[in-house]
């Protein structure tokens, strides 16, 4: 389990390539680099063999955790395996030798695949329009809210404020903020929803909209949702909807038919392409028609047939991301829709629902479970009689990824954990046994936990705030 770096494997003279001389002399050196853009000293790399390089980075990629090899029950995050066939044609020449200043005439294949990505996500979800742009999650919660506030200046409003619960996710806040808001927090109820009264209590004029993950972020659907709605609409105040949650509802639930104005989605959750490392990761925003002349440019358009893109929109909030969006990504989540379809969507959100509760079903009788409910895709335990960092690092020694700690912060010790539907029965009852294990070892294993890999318990807050990123 240990490597040393590879800078400690480093032998002076010690070559990786064997390769004829170039034929270029040092005169002509200028020509082709000029002096102020070449190095005045040799790079300070290791000098290792090809066959050091090879087994030190295979030896690190053992060392990884990953969906290809453990289970990731990683609570709000929608960690699930992605089908190798969808990377396979995202990789393939045809769409990875695309240039996205190609003229448009060339790449008819590519806007008609975003124009039916487009489409299918509307329908999915019940929105009339959709910009495929942001890179990720909180991109797409920046947008929209920008578009929000678009849509108030063009009626001659100056709203400043936006709702969030206190169940929602640390981004909802942020991106608020970023967007040039005032962020307010509605409490939740004894059951896990939103507490109607409290939110009544903080409408008002100067709100512009209220930010729900539904189902929430404790696992629970919010069943007052079209009430919330009216109560919002009747002030002429929009409902944001964060999508990061919709493995749940493929299928089964449209947004806009429950009155949401602007989603975003996660095509690197919910689609099934691979969002680790920081990226890369998708975001679309949906829309309402009221929101639509605000859109993002370019939009695609269809003139004489032809699939083109369009930037005449005088009303547009501009651009948001170079081009037109993490294309790679994209087209895997493409894949994966085509490829389930309608009823394939229903039956993986029903298995993900069904996982989740059945595992939450298990560890009830070990774990305190502060809301008792049928819950959705995830569920939220509290470890009051031990910390939830401990159970979260002992479980790396057996294996698994941990959960999600200290999330929703409503929650004392939180062990907050999405098995999603790609697991099985087998898999999810290792899981529960090791989750019991635990539960009942020596509190000082479990403190000093983990023991199995090649790094042991780390100062995380100083980690966080001092990284050593590099060799010296």
């Amino acid at each position: 389990m240990k490597e040393r770096l590879i800078f400690e494997q480093s032998k002076e003279g010690r070559r990786a390539v064997s390769l004829p001389k170039n034929g270029i002399l040092p005169e002509d050196m200028d020509t082709l680099i000029p002096g102020q853009y070449r190095r005045k000293e040799p790079a300070a790399l290791p000098e290792v063999s090809e066959l050091d390089i090879v087994r030190h980075f295979t030896r690190l990629s053992q060392l990884n955790y990953s969906v290809d090899t453990e289970m990731y029950p990683l609570g709000s995050c929608t960690m699930k395996y992605n089908p190798k066939v969808n990377e396979a044609i995202a990789a393939s020449g045809k769409w990875a030798q695309l240039h996205p200043l190609q003229p448009e005439e060339t790449v008819p294949g590519m806007l008609r695949l975003m124009h039916e990505m487009q489409r299918i996500l509307c329908v999915l979800c019940g929105m009339d329009n959709i910009c495929l742009h942001p890179a990720a999650g909180a991109h797409g919660e920046l947008l929209g809210l920008l578009l929000i506030r678009a849509y108030y200046k063009s009626k001659g409003q100056k709203r400043t404020r936006v709702i969030v619960p206190d169940s929602s996710h640390g981004t909802n806040p942020s991106s608020a903020h970023l967007a040039g808001f005032e962020v307010i927090t509605v409490p939740s109820d004894k059951n896990g929803e939103i507490d109607l009264k409290a939110l009544e209590n903080r409408l008002d004029d100067s709100i512009a909209a209220m930010m729900i993950t539904n189902p929430n972020t404790l696992g629970i659907f919010e069943t007052r949702i079209t009430k919330i709605s009216d109560m919002l609409h009747q002030r002429d105040i929009l409902l944001y909807g964060d999508g990061a949650n919709m493995n749940a509802l493929l299928g089964r639930f449209r947004p806009g038919d429950l009155g949401f104005d602007v989603i975003h989605l996660n095509l690197h959750k919910t689609f099934s392409t691979p969002h680790g490392g920081g990226g890369p990761g998708s975001g679309p925003v949906l829309v309402k028609k009221a929101l639509e002349p605000f859109l993002p440019v370019p939009v695609i358009d269809i003139k004489d047939t032809r699939y083109c893109l369009s930037y005449d929109r005088p009303q547009s909030i501009g651009k948001i991301h170079s081009f037109y969006g993490n294309m790679g990504v994209i087209i895997k989540a493409y894949c994966y829709l085509k490829a389930l379809g309608r009823e394939g969507l229903r039956k993986a959100s029903s298995l993900a629902v069904l996982n989740a509760n059945y595992l939450k079903e298990k560890l009830k009788k070990y774990y305190f479970l502060p809301y008792d409910r049928v819950c959705m895709h995830e569920f939220v335990l509290s470890c009051r009689d031990n910390r939830a960092m401990d159970i979260a690092k002992r479980l790396l020694d057996y294996g698994f990824h941990a959960p999600t700690t200290y999330f929703p912060l409503i929650v004392p010790e939180a062990l907050m954990i999405e098995p999603t539907e790609t697991e099985s029965k087998d898999m999810l009852d290792s899981f529960a046994e090791v989750m019991k294990k635990i539960k009942d070892e020596d509190p000082a294993i479990k403190r000093t936990a983990p023991h199995n890999l090649p790094v042991s318990r780390m100062d995380e807050v100083n980690a966080a705030r001092n990284p050593d990123l590099k060799w010296r």
